[in-house]
């Protein structure tokens, strides 16, 4: 049931690989800071290659071109109160530009307070009118060659500008669905997510942006998104982070495709039981109130999914709203049945007996969850590692459940002797059915530039380690 590169039932791969190198500016000598010591750097190599060129190595790359002129900075907000592709073009070609010519501290000169307010509300305003699980049919797909699904991010700006050029940026014909974890462990989380968020708001019925486990404002606190915040807008970060986890309360859970393909960070989600209380009198309805004696799992509907309660900061670990928990922090295993998940302290484990029947109990053909990365994976024993960005987990007879993961050489700041050099992924799917998956794997754009981590990497080294529950905000 397990194949960590398990090519049949129609699934193909295809390797991409970096382009040539754009360099970095030449800038006017000025005296290092503590931040912005060994800022600069050249920058990185991308290209693409069809699945012919697989197996083919690396060739090494042609001297760098000329330097590229400064974008216009500091961004500012269309005098007309609507942003274009354009904007979103110049919004990315400054961020990739900053990130090797400004250092941290002068974030606001690149992007103004005023701006980032206008963008967060703009988004936030499509992003909480959406329900908990998006459905991606009809006329939506009519127009569509392609949808694009994408796994963690982790601020890793480079990987993420090139992952869109190398699938086609978003457009009318094209679809992307995002399933969270753009913050965190990389230096340009804030970077990443308002890149998505400007996609988001051009185009809000292409893009769909999931929210991940670390969209919440636990983990912000503990693998850096936090302190990279107040790092860039020093007196305005409290500001800034408050905005972004506003933002994040809104950010749907999942997504159903075509009918067919579920995709979700985590995975799957229990029922919640639930038993009539007593009906009082001069009551129609009777109130039902959550069984706490009930110690038996089964799959939940999505019903129950669209009533869940997403708009908190940190999913409960306990009480009644545990599927936003589920659907964000959950893992496949290849034990049979539904479990706790002791080992991450919130959510499930489920065996390929719950793939299946979740499949057949609604009618779909494909899992596509992300979450796990090759740090987490080499503690998964029975599962594929994370060396090419995806694994298919479990192979039932309904269909697939596949992990994708598009954030390479993860995380960027390691502290193991060896870094794990994993590559990224991205899945295709293509019409009528929307349901074979085709997988677009890339490197890491390299070398990265040289920037301080915003947390403690070589203390806080695996997300896999127990939570700290009671640093977790309590649902209210």
């Amino acid at each position: 049931m397990l194949s960590n590169l398990d090519h049949n039932i129609s699934s193909s791969t295809v390797q991409s690989r970096p382009l040539e190198p754009s360099p970095a500016p030449a800038l006017e000598p000025r005296p290092p800071t503590s931040s912005d010591e060994d800022f600069f750097s050249s920058t990185s190599i991308a290209s693409s290659s069809s699945s012919e060129d697989i197996q083919t190595n690396h060739s090494s790359p042609p001297l760098p071109p000329a330097a590229p002129p400064p974008p216009q900075i500091p961004i500012s907000w269309p005098a007309s109160g609507t942003i274009s592709r354009e904007w979103v073009n110049e919004l990315m070609n400054a961020f990739e530009w900053a990130s090797r010519a400004v250092p941290p501290q002068e974030f606001p000169s690149l992007l103004p307070v005023e701006v980032f307010d206008r963008l967060i509300l703009s988004a936030s305003k499509i992003l909480h009118k959406e329900k908990n699980c998006v459905s991606i049919e009809g006329e939506e797909l009519g127009r569509v060659s392609k949808v694009v699904v994408v796994g963690d991010l982790h601020g890793q700006l480079h990987d993420v500008l090139f992952l869109l050029k190398d699938a086609g940026y978003p457009g009318e014909d094209r679809i992307f669905v995002f399933n969270g974890d753009y913050v965190d462990r990389g230096a340009w989380g804030l970077e990443t997510f308002l890149l998505l968020l400007a996609w988001k708001v051009i185009l809000p019925h292409r893009v769909f942006l999931l929210r991940g486990n670390h969209e919440s404002k636990y983990c912000t606190s503990v693998y850096g998104f936090e302190k990279e915040v107040s790092c860039k807008y020093g007196d305005k970060g409290k500001h800034v982070y408050c905005k972004c986890l506003g933002c994040f309360e809104g950010l749907p859970l999942a997504s159903i495709i075509a009918g067919r393909v579920y995709t979700a960070h985590g995975g799957i989600f229990r029922s919640i039981p639930s038993t009539p209380s007593k009906r009082y009198k001069g009551k129609k309805n009777r109130k039902v109130i959550v069984d706490p004696n009930s110690t038996a799992l089964s799959l939940g509907s999505f019903e129950e999914l669209s009533k869940a309660r997403r708009s908190v900061l940190d999913p409960p670990w306990e009480g009644q709203n545990l599927i936003p928990g589920d659907v964000l922090w959950s893992d496949p295993s290849m034990d049979p049945g539904l479990s706790p998940n002791k080992e991450r302290g919130i959510g499930l484990l489920w065996g390929p007996d719950c793939t299946e029947e979740f499949l057949k109990k609604f009618g779909l053909t494909l899992i596509i969850r992300s979450h796990e990365g090759p740090d987490a994976r080499e503690k998964r024993p029975g599962l594929g590692q994370m060396n090419e960005g995806y694994t298919i987990d479990h192979v039932v007879d309904s269909g697939k459940l596949i992990t994708v993961f598009s954030a390479p050489d993860y995380p960027q700041f390691q502290a193991t002797d060896e870094r794990y050099r994993n590559k990224g992924a991205y899945i295709v799917l293509v019409p009528p059915d929307f349901d074979t998956p085709v997988f677009h794997t890339f490197d890491a754009i390299t070398p990265r530039p040289v920037v301080n981590p915003y947390y403690d990497y070589e203390d806080v080294i695996d997300s896999d380690e127990e939570l700290d529950m009671a640093s977790m905000v309590p649902a209210t």
